[in-house]
């Protein structure tokens, strides 16, 4: 059964991969809209962490973000398959656009590691193929329930000899060899992590659990931090390539000032175009002990 989902997936895959940029975020905007006026999950998730993180918001405006969002969400899905199946030079020719780039530079002038850090905002996978195919870079992911389609990732994701590390003790002793090597670490920051590696820190003033890696990482070896993503023009014109400094005391050694540092640098990036940020994700399911799950009123963490 496994193997039977993986090609129905992949054959999907393989199909929308067949479309242009504006055919696939036409009908990714449609999907959004879909998904948005019925009652689903996504809905429901966006309009709470909306609620939570922008309050100044009056209703028409929230309402009015929640439907941008999911369209943006829509077009993100159906560009995925894009980034995966095109040739690699036919996706950066979307890139029209670039800001921030000296940044980078700077960093690695000082013969030092990068850690690139991604949020789930604009199109990651289009950040991630930019990147590789400028700089020796590893990037962290965490393995689909599919052992088929982890196959399928690495190879798509590493066309261009990025390395695909997991997120298990193994894969960071990797990440942090490369990154003393003078190489970059891509990351996705803003994930709810698992396992121990994690303080609770505010993101848009709610305490959620909030990786301690990245601190971790620095304090091992030395490597510098940067933010990215990849915002989506109008009109299916492309993309521009953002790159920004962090939050000071990123690497620093208490982890509620490190993950608060981490939390405030992703926070910059979403509020300069919110309306692209991956709202239907359950960024505030992991909160401190006996707080209220905002997902589910009638459970507590």
């Amino acid at each position: 059964m496994s193997k039977l989902k993986y090609f129905v997936i992949a054959g999907l895959l393989r199909i929308a991969g067949g479309l242009s940029l504006a055919n696939a975020q036409r009908i990714g905007k449609w999907l959004g809209l879909l998904i948005w006026k019925l009652p689903t999950k996504s809905r429901q998730v966006t309009d709470t962490n909306l609620a939570i993180c922008l309050p100044e918001l009056t209703d028409t405006e929230r309402e009015a973000m929640s439907r941008a969002s999911m369209i943006q969400t829509g077009q993100t899905m159906l560009e995925v398959p894009l980034m995966w199946e095109w040739p690699v030079q036919r996706c950066l020719a979307l890139i029209k656009e670039t800001e921030g780039l000296e940044l980078i530079d700077e960093a690695m002038s000082e013969g030092k590691g990068l850690i690139l850090l991604a949020p789930h905002l604009g199109n990651w996978e289009l950040a991630g193929l930019f990147f590789s195919s400028r700089y020796k870079m590893a990037a962290l992911y965490s393995p689909p329930n599919m052992p088929e389609f982890e196959d399928y990732m690495i190879k798509v994701r590493g066309r261009l000899g990025s390395e695909l590390v997991r997120g298990d003790r193994r894969g960071l002793a990797r990440l942090a060899s490369i990154l003393r090597e003078g190489g970059v670490a891509g990351i996705l920051p803003d994930q709810s992590p698992r396992g121990k590696g994690n303080a609770f820190a505010p993101f848009f003033g709610m305490e959620v659990k909030t990786m301690t890696l990245v601190s971790k990482l620095i304090q091992r070896t030395g490597a510098n931090a940067l933010i990215t993503y990849a915002e989506r023009l109008p009109d299916s014109s492309g993309f521009r390539i953002v790159v920004r400094k962090t939050e000071a005391r990123l690497g620093d050694k208490d982890p509620v000032i490190a993950t608060t540092a981490l939390n405030r640098s992703i926070e910059h990036c979403v509020l300069e175009i919110p309306q692209q940020y991956q709202w239907e994700y359950k960024r505030m399911r992991h909160r401190p002990p006996g707080e209220i799950n905002p997902y589910n009123r009638d459970r507590v963490c």
